[in-house]
């Protein structure tokens, strides 16, 4: 089809973890067992899974692609004898090639053999270091993990001094090993800091904004916003969850996944429909390829320029070694008003704002620039709340209350160049098989957020024309 012109409970996990299906990745840990590792923490500990090795695999790579930079972690490893035992460090995993400090850190053992679950703990011998943070897996001195595979690394009397029997039962083969984000459940707002109306009425208010909102520049039925960013962010899916709201279920026009490297590999144009009478709103979503950190992969940012200057063609097939020429196919020449970008989106995980790399930010950073200068406005998508926060999985309407997602929001205005203002969180639809009003009222939000800014570009050309013709 050619598409015209016209986008945990504190006791029980079930936190999905992107990989090459999207199935949910849940806590082996029971509800009594969970309760009584968080009982060693701070009385209002809470558990938000990150890293399942049987899911993302015993690799020091894959550990520190989801852990690195979370915060206070818990290391949770299950052997055959039936022990569950590990560390806990306040301090991020960071690979900074360093023996840190830290007075909060401990080790612990826990048999679950029974229904008299004791925890031993055990914590850093006096003056000694807490924990190794290197490139290889969690490594606490006395335990060290991901090292060999499922085997653990037992050395006594490394930053700690521990019986062995009482720590892991002498069983050091693994059959799981789980790292936890720990969160203060106590540790959020008492009222949101932005205000979100959730009342039934309130989702049926904004889609009829929407579908009624207008360009004030009359060559201009709809607005064109681009979508950028890294691979699996969910541009996409962000398109496909718009959709299912105005069609009335979920759908999936397009193609999503989790692959290593973009799904998408041309530039699409698509404009959303309207319920059951097909027509189509204002709003033109225009997805790319995504952002990769190597410079010859994904999407250049040659191809960007000429996307936001409105001279590339809808299905043009990206190529990341040669950017779009001017004498090629798919170029075309004459861009209007109507072709070009009226609003520019960038696009981003939130749990994995601390994660960017170097070469990623400098991309984003070149896009920003090329954006300023063509007066586009600019926006950020934080998506995946629900998975950066627990707090917030349990209930969407406290994504406003959440200091993680605060936090996440702050990080992304330092690295991004935005203002706070312009950073909206938002839960795409991935697993869920119906609606929900707070998804769409947050996805609705974040389109009229968009709408403004779109707004705000077509006021400019339309007080340059006047003054041009005063």
């Amino acid at each position: 089809m050619t598409i015209t012109s016209l986008p945990l409970s504190p006791l029980l996990l079930s936190v999905r973890r992107s990989r090459s299906t999207m199935s949910d990745v849940r806590s082996r840990l029971t509800k009594k067992q969970e309760g009584v590792l968080c009982s060693l923490l701070f009385g209002s500990a809470r558990l938000s899974l990150l890293f399942k090795a049987s899911v993302h695999s015993y690799k020091y790579s894959a550990f520190h692609q989801t852990c690195d930079r979370q915060g206070p972690t818990l290391t949770v490893a299950y052997n055959k004898v039936g022990f569950i035992f590990g560390g806990f460090i306040s301090k991020d995993f960071a690979q900074t090639g360093s023996n840190l400090k830290d007075d909060k850190a401990f080790l612990y053992g826990l048999d679950s053999r029974g229904d008299n679950l004791q925890p031993h703990r055990v914590h850093v011998i006096d003056g000694q270091c807490s924990f190794c943070d290197v490139s290889s897996g969690p490594n606490f001195g006395g335990l060290v993990f991901l090292d060999n595979g499922t085997q653990v690394s037992s050395k006594p009397g490394t930053f700690y001094k521990f019986d062995p029997a009482l720590i892991h039962g002498n069983d050091l083969n693994l059959i799981e090993l789980e790292v936890y984000r720990v969160e203060d459940s106590g540790n959020h707002l008492e009222k949101p800091w932005r205000n979100i109306d959730w009342s039934p009425g309130k989702r049926k208010e904004l889609m009829e904004s929407i579908k009624s909102w207008k360009p004030i520049i009359t060559s201009v039925s709809k607005a064109q916003v681009l979508l950028v960013g890294p691979v699996g962010a969910g541009k996409s899916s962000f398109f496909n969850s718009l959709s299912s709201v105005f069609r009335g279920h979920v759908t999936s026009q397009a193609v999503t996944g989790s692959a290593g490297t973009s799904v998408t590999t041309k530039f699409r144009t698509y404009p959303v429909m309207s319920d059951e009478s097909r027509k189509p709103l204002p709003l033109i979503l225009c997805d790319t390829m995504g952002l990769e950190g190597d410079v010859n992969a994904g999407l250049d940012i040659g191809d960007i320029t000429s996307i936001l200057q409105g001279h590339v063609q809808d299905r043009y097939q990206f190529n990341p070694l040669v950017p779009l020429q001017e004498e090629a196919p798919g170029f075309c020449k004459a861009a209007y008003v109507k072709d070009k970008i009226h609003c520019l989106v960038y696009v981003i995980g939130s749990s994995k704002v601390k994660l960017l790399p170097e070469k990623m930010l400098e991309k984003f950073a070149a896009i920003r620039r090329k954006a300023n200068l063509l007066g586009i406005p600019q926006l950020v998508l934080l998506t995946k709340v629900d998975e950066a926060c627990s707090l917030v999985a349990e209930n969407l309407q406290k994504v406003y209350q959440s200091l993680y997602i605060e936090k996440m929001m702050r990080e992304a205005t330092a690295l991004l160049g935005v203002s706070l203002s312009a950073v909206i969180p938002v839960k795409n639809y991935s697993r869920e098989l119906e609606l929900h009003s707070d998804i769409d009222v947050l996805l609705l939000s974040a389109v009229i957020q968009i709408l403004r800014a779109a707004e705000s570009y077509f006021d400019d050309i339309y007080q340059d024309a006047k003054e041009e013709t005063a």
